[in-house]
C-alpha cells in the first residue's frame, strides 16, 4: 500500500511512457511480448565434457539457469514487476520451475522457486538447483505449494474462487502477507521450464496474472537449425529458447541487450564460474 510491498520497492522517476503503460495495460496478459533464440550446442557440449573430466556433471539446464540468474543480477530492470498500475523493483532474485515427479500421464507435478543473490557462480547454482529438484522429485515430498493446493482442493470451487479473489485484492494493494508471497512460486523473477525433457520443442508459455512473474523462458529439445553468423549460414545442433515477457518493465532495447548478454554467457559458459565481481560485466 502507498508504494510499499514486502517483495519490492516502487520505482520512481520512470520515463513518462512507463508511468502510463502500466495504467493502460493492467494485466500481464495485455502486455506479453514473444521472442525465440536458437542456441548452438557445440560450445556447451565442449564445456560439459570438460567439466565431466573434472568429475562435475553439468546439464544444459544448469548452464542456462546460471546464465539467467547472472543477467538478472547485471540487468536489474529485468527484475521488475507491474502491479496495480505501478512498477516495482524486486528485492531479490527468484527462479521458479515446474517439476514432474515421474514422466507418466498420471505423474504428479509440483512448482517451486529458488532464491538467489545473483552473485553465485554456476557450481553454487547447480548445487542448489540439483538439491531442490532432487527433493521435489520424491513423491513423498510436499512443498508449500503442494500443501496449499491440497487444502484448497478439499473445498468447493466457490470457496477457492473467493479465496483467490481475496488474495488478488491483497496483492493488488501490496498487503498480501510476506509468508504467502515467499511461498508462492507465482511471485518470482522468472519461470524456467525444460519441455525438451518431454521430447518437444520450446513453447511460448503465458505469463500468470496472479502473482508478479514478468518473464517466462522455455527450453526445447535438441534439433538441427540453420544459424546465420558472420555472413554465413550453416547447420548446427541447437536448442531453442522461447521467451514471453512483460513489456511494461523495460523497453525493447533493454530486453534485446539483455538477451545478447545471455547468449554471450552461453557461448562462453566458463565465465559463469566466476562471480560478477571476479569477472567484470560482459560487454554487449
Amino acid at each position: 500500500m502507498f508504494g510499499h510491498r514486502s517483495d519490492g520497492k516502487k520505482v520512481k522517476n520512470l520515463p513518462p511512457i512507463f508511468r502510463v503503460i502500466p495504467c493502460i495495460m493492467l494485466e500481464r496478459c495485455d502486455s506479453e511480448v514473444y521472442f525465440k533464440q536458437d542456441i548452438p550446442l557445440k560450445t556447451l557440449d565442449e564445456y560439459i565434457d570438460k567439466k565431466a573430466v573434472e568429475g562435475i556433471r553439468l546439464s544444459y539446464m544448469n548452464i542456462i539457469y546460471a546464465a539467467l540468474v547472472r543477467i538478472i543480477h547485471e540487468r536489474p530492470r529485468l527484475n521488475r514487476f507491474a502491479k496495480n498500475g505501478t512498477i516495482y523493483q524486486r528485492n531479490k532474485i527468484f527462479v521458479s520451475l515446474a517439476i514432474k515427479k515421474s514422466l507418466t500421464d498420471d505423474g504428479q507435478e509440483t512448482v517451486t522457486k529458488i532464491p538467489f543473490e545473483g552473485t553465485e557462480n554456476i557450481l553454487e547454482i547447480k548445487e542448489k538447483l540439483d538439491a531442490v529438484v532432487g527433493e521435489n522429485k520424491d513423491t513423498k515430498t510436499e512443498n508449500s505449494m503442494d500443501k496449499t493446493a491440497k487444502i484448497l482442493s478439499l473445498v468447493p470451487n466457490g470457496v477457492i474462487l473467493s479465496a483467490v479473489k481475496f488474495l488478488n485484492f491483497l496483492d493488488k494493494h501490496g498487503i498480501m502477507p510476506k509468508s504467502l508471497i515467499n511461498a508462492s512460486p507465482f511471485h518470482t523473477s522468472v519461470f524456467l521450464t525444460n519441455v525438451g525433457s518431454l521430447g518437444i520443442d520450446s513453447i511460448y508459455h503465458h505469463l500468470y496474472n496472479f502473482g508478479t512473474t514478468s518473464m517466462f523462458f522455455s527450453m526445447g529439445k535438441k534439433k538441427k537449425s540453420y544459424i546465420y553468423e558472420e555472413d554465413e549460414i550453416h547447420e548446427e545442433k541447437c536448442i531453442t529458447i522461447a521467451f514471453v515477457g512483460d513489456e511494461r518493465i523495460c523497453d525493447g532495447y533493454y530486453y534485446a541487450t539483455s538477451f545478447k548478454q545471455l547468449v554471450k554467457y552461453l557461448k562462453k559458459p566458463e565465465l559463469l564460474e566466476e562471480t560478477p565481481e571476479q569477472n567484470q560485466k560482459v560487454s554487449v
